[in-house]
C-alpha cells in the first residue's frame, strides 16, 4: 500500500544516502587521480601503507650506501691512478739504474743518469701525498683507510687498508716522515757501477710490492663498482614494487571518474524527483 506522508519522504532518503556514497567514492578517485597513488595515507589501507613505509625504509638505507660506495670509488680511483703512476716511475727508475750499472759508463754520463733517478723519486714523493681524496690517503702512512657500507641494514662493509707505500714499497727512495708530514726523497749516490746496481735490485722489489698494491685496490675497486651497481638495480627493483603497491591505475581511475560523474548526475536527479514526491498530495485536496 503506497503512504503519502508530508513528514517522512523515504525516496528523498533513500535518493540522497545513495548521492552521498558515490561523493564519497568520487572524492577517493579524484584523490587517487590528484596523487597518483591509491595509498597515499593509513586512512587509505593501512596494511599496505605499512608495508610500503618498510620498503621505503630499506631504499634510504640504499641511499646511504651508494653514498658511502661512491665516497670510497672515489678514494679508490685517486689512489689507484697515483699508484700506477708511481709504477710507471719506478720503471723509468729502473731504466736509468740499470744503464748506470754498466761498468764501461764515464762518470758524467753516470751522474746525469743519477742526477735523472733522484729527480723520478721526487715524483714518487709528489704521487704519494697527492693521492687525497676526502681527507683520506690510501697511499700514504697513518693518512687513513677505507670502510664502505654495503647493506641498509650497515651489518656488513668492505674494508681496504691503507698501502703506507711510503714505509713500506718505496721505502729505499723515499722516508715517511710521519702523518701529514710530507714524505722526503732518499737521494742515491752512484759512486760506480756497482752502487747503481744496487739501486737497480730496490727498484725491482720496489716494483713487485708496487704490482702486490695495484692487485689489492684494483680488486677492492672492482668489488666496489660491481656493489654499486647492484645497489642500483635492488633500489629500482624496490622501488618498483613499492609502485606496485601504492601507485594508482591512471587509466582505470580515469573511466571509473566519468562513471561516477554520470552516477552523481543521476543521483542528483533522483533526489529531485523524490523531493517533488510530497507535492503529489496536494493533488488529493483539489
Amino acid at each position: 500500500m503506497l503512504n503519502f506522508s508530508v513528514n517522512t519522504n523515504v525516496s528523498a532518503f533513500v535518493a540522497l544516502q545513495n548521492l552521498s556514497a558515490t561523493n564519497m567514492d568520487l572524492a577517493v578517485t579524484q584523490n587517487r587521480i590528484n596523487t597518483g597513488m591509491k595509498v597515499a595515507s593509513t586512512k587509505d589501507d593501512s596494511a599496505t601503507f605499512a608495508i610500503a613505509q618498510n620498503l621505503r625504509a630499506d631504499i634510504g638505507g640504499l641511499n646511504a650506501v651508494k653514498s658511502s660506495l661512491d665516497r670510497a670509488k672515489s678514494t679508490l680511483d685517486v689512489a689507484i691512478s697515483a699508484a700506477e703512476a708511481i709504477s710507471d716511475t719506478l720503471i723509468q727508475m729502473k731504466e736509468k739504474a740499470v744503464a748506470a750499472s754498466d761498468t764501461g759508463l764515464d762518470t758524467d754520463s753516470r751522474t746525469a743518469l743519477q742526477n735523472d733517478f733522484n729527480a723520478l723519486s721526487e715524483q714518487l714523493v709528489s704521487y704519494v701525498n697527492s693521492a687525497s681524496f676526502n681527507g683520506t690517503n690510501l697511499l700514504k702512512n697513518g693518512e687513513g683507510s677505507i670502510s664502505a657500507i654495503l647493506d641498509a641494514d650497515a651489518t656488513q662493509s668492505l674494508a681496504v687498508t691503507n698501502q703506507a707505500l711510503d714505509d713500506t714499497e718505496l721505502g729505499a727512495f723515499m722516508t715517511d716522515g710521519g702523518t701529514g708530514v710530507a714524505s722526503t726523497v732518499t737521494t742515491a749516490t752512484w759512486a760506480n757501477a756497482a752502487a747503481a746496481g744496487t739501486s737497480a735490485t730496490a727498484v725491482d722489489t720496489a716494483i713487485e710490492a708496487m704490482n702486490t698494491s695495484l692487485a689489492e685496490l684494483g680488486s677492492a675497486s672492482r668489488q666496489v663498482d660491481g656493489q654499486i651497481e647492484f645497489t642500483g638495480k635492488l633500489n629500482d627493483v624496490i622501488s618498483t614494487g613499492i609502485g606496485n603497491l601504492v601507485d594508482a591505475d591512471l587509466a582505470k581511475e580515469s573511466a571509473r571518474l566519468q562513471s561516477l560523474q554520470v552516477k552523481q548526475q543521476l543521483g542528483l536527479q533522483a533526489l529531485s524527483i523524490a523531493n517533488q514526491a510530497p507535492q503529489s498530495v496536494l493533488s488529493l485536496f483539489k
